[in-house]
């Protein structure tokens, strides 16, 4: 899997740094194991008229095995040159590498990606939850994402808005092992011990998973 240009492994809220996120962008201009995604990135914008970030380079793109659907780009996110990663600011970005890595499931097998891909906040908006309108609408993009994903062993659901995908995943993919857990957000973690242990089961059942499918 490409690597970015700086040396060293990059680390939860790397994106904040505006070297580090220009050196992924310039990534993710020749990594064609991403451009198919961009290219879908690009029609749900000409959709919606909407920001769509991009996958990360650095992740498994259309080779990936495990695709960890979140519900929508937080408003931190930059309208311009965003991109859908663990190493993006804030405390859910630190939580996923944690689980993520905990698990041991490794990052050229894993796609994150959002249940509404588009951002809905405005610049300088507070956070807010999906509308179910704008569910509906970013659920319509899934079946065309998942048909760039051959290598595809496990979805895993992340948020009770993302758990509404899995109607739209089985049928397009009816074999496909689906998973739900609670989202990563320090807002939901911080407010049980159950939290963070359930998001470990099933990411440690995800990682089973794909140990039993050949790679």
């Amino acid at each position: 899997m490409p690597r970015g240009p700086h040396a060293g492994a990059p680390h939860a809220g790397a994106l904040a740094n505006a070297a580090e996120l220009a050196a992924r962008q310039a990534l993710l201009e020749t990594a064609g194991h991403t451009a198919p995604i961009r290219a879908l990135a690009r029609r749900i914008h000409e959709a919606t008229g909407r920001p769509v970030p991009d996958p990360d380079p650095l992740d498994g793109g259309v080779e990936a095995r495990l695709l960890l659907l979140l519900e929508t780009p937080g408003p931190r996110m930059s309208h311009e040159h965003a991109i859908v990663s663990r190493d993006k600011s804030g405390g859910t970005g630190a939580n996923l590498r944690r689980f993520l890595g905990a698990a041991g499931i490794a990052r050229a097998d894993t796609l994150i990606w959002n249940a509404v891909p588009w951002i809905i906040h405005a610049p300088g908006a507070l956070n807010r939850a999906p509308r179910m309108a704008e569910l509906r609408a970013g659920l319509d993009f899934l079946p065309p994402l998942l048909g760039l994903l051959p290598r595809l062993r496990v979805a895993v659901l992340a948020g009770r808005f993302a758990a509404a995908a899995e109607p739209a995943i089985r049928a397009a993919r009816a074999a496909l092992p689906v998973l739900a857990m609670p989202h990563p957000s320090p807002t939901y973690v911080c407010t049980s011990p159950a939290i963070p242990a359930r998001i470990a089961a099933v990411l440690d059942e995800a990682a089973a998973l794909l140990r039993a499918t050949p790679a």
